[in-house]
């Protein structure tokens, strides 16, 4: 599927963010593994909550679904699956479900799309064996199927700096481990908001712990048991930074409401990213709101926030000056090189930007102009270049756009709400 996008002068008015995808994972394994019902109010419905939806109930939990909430019967015994979860391109939900189906009785088998080989697994596998957890990866890398048997616990170690995703699934099923779990991470954690985000739901769930101040140490009693918990899932920073992003490229002014900004998410900084380069930000109880000024070259760590760097890219190239975005090494193992996917896309329309060995420089203020361009099966190049065609001279043409489904469906129906001249989907 095809969508073009023309040059749009200015935005305006209102939009709902969409509900945050990571909570909604997070929510839902958690609650899934609770003894009695727990309820999920505005969870996102997307390709990977749905990835994560469909791998809870292969391993015995069962879901009613309504138009705004899911009501979640966990079960404290996790079951083998009758057949192998289908992950699809959900990275989050393969990292995740990985150590909880380890707790079943038998094998599991995880089935993974194409971006497999992009995604790397192996350190979990190897944490896990430390734990007593056995696992194979079929040699044309298709499949991870998972021993089963439970976990025994014990200390183990995993990197940081690959994805915080590894922790997140072992915080999951640490709690049922046979003895008490060390977890040592090093070197120092990356995306350290989303590792926050696990804790804070499960600790909702009564799983008890402790960390040390860095997050490099984490210790997880064994044997404990999930309660049952109500969610309400909050808006989602990461996808908003698209719609905030927008209004600044466009000299607009919008608002983005169910944007709390007392959460967990570490991408609520591209708060702190416009305001830096120049936008004027004003942020509520719920919502914030966005009007450009002129926008300045930044420097942007990434480490914390690698999901932002598509966005941060795109404001970049209309911001006077030079940009560094650095820290972003891991970028090159999302579901495509997000370095290469966006300086090359982004260089089609007249950017100039430098792919350096764990970032960009972008040199801000070339005129931007249409063209037709390629989102490598990238959720978050999808919109980013999108973002850009709105200030960028002619039409855009954005292939196979039907990959912002992981993450944000409604995204071009939000932009043709505020006035984007849209044509497609």
């Amino acid at each position: 599927m095809e969508v073009s996008v023309k040059n749009t002068e200015r935005l305006e008015g209102e939009v709902s963010a969409p509900p945050s995808k990571a909570y909604t994972h997070r929510m839902l394994i958690a609650a899934s593994l609770a003894n009695g019902i727990s309820r999920i109010s505005n969870p996102l419905v997307s390709d990977d909550t749905q990835a994560t939806l469909e791998a809870v109930k292969a391993l015995g939990a069962k879901i009613e679904l309504s138009e705004n909430c899911w009501t979640i019967h966990g079960t404290q015994q996790v079951r083998t699956p009758r057949q192998p979860i289908d992950c699809r391109e959900s990275g989050s939900t393969l990292r995740f479900m990985i150590p909880v189906a380890a707790i079943a009785p038998g094998p599991s088998t995880f089935l993974f799309g194409a971006s497999f080989e992009r995604r790397p697994v192996e350190p979990l596998l190897e944490s896990l064996r430390e734990l007593g957890v056995e696992s194979t990866v079929q040699e044309d890398g298709s499949s991870v199927t998972v021993s089963g048997g439970g976990i025994i616990g014990g200390k183990t170690s995993i990197r940081g700096d690959v994805s915080s995703q590894f922790i997140s699934g072992l915080l999951f099923a640490s709690p049922k481990a046979k003895v008490d779990t060390e977890i040592s991470i090093s070197p120092k954690l990356e995306s350290r908001g989303y590792v926050e985000m696990t804790l804070e739901v499960i600790i909702e769930h009564c799983i008890e712990g402790a960390v040390n101040h860095d997050l490099s140490r984490l210790w997880i009693p064994a044997n404990q048991s999930y309660r049952p918990c109500d969610h309400t899932v909050p808006g989602d920073f990461s996808s908003a930074a698209f719609l905030l992003a927008a209004a600044a490229v466009t000299s607009s002014h919008i608002t983005v409401n169910r944007l709390e900004y007392q959460t967990s998410q570490g991408d609520r900084e591209i708060v702190g990213i416009l305001e830096e380069m120049g936008a004027a930000v004003t942020v509520g109880e719920d919502y914030v709101e966005v009007t450009e000024e002129s926008l300045a070259g930044v420097d942007i760590d990434a480490k914390d926030i690698p999901d932002l760097v598509p966005v941060c890219t795109v404001l970049a190239c209309y911001a006077e000056g030079t940009s560094e975005i650095y820290n972003a090494k891991r970028l090159r193992y999302k579901e495509s090189d997000r370095l290469d996917s966006i300086s090359t896309e982004l260089k089609k329309m007249g950017a100039d930007i430098t792919v350096n060995e764990d970032g960009l420089t972008i040199n801000g203020g070339c005129p931007l102009h249409g063209a037709t361009v390629d989102p490598h099966n990238d959720h978050r190049i999808a919109m980013a270049c999108a973002v850009a065609a709105l200030g960028a001279e002619g039409e855009t043409k954005i292939q196979n756009v039907e990959c912002i489904n992981k993450s944000y469906p409604q995204f071009f129906s939000d932009l043709r709400v505020l006035g984007a001249n849209v044509v497609g989907s």
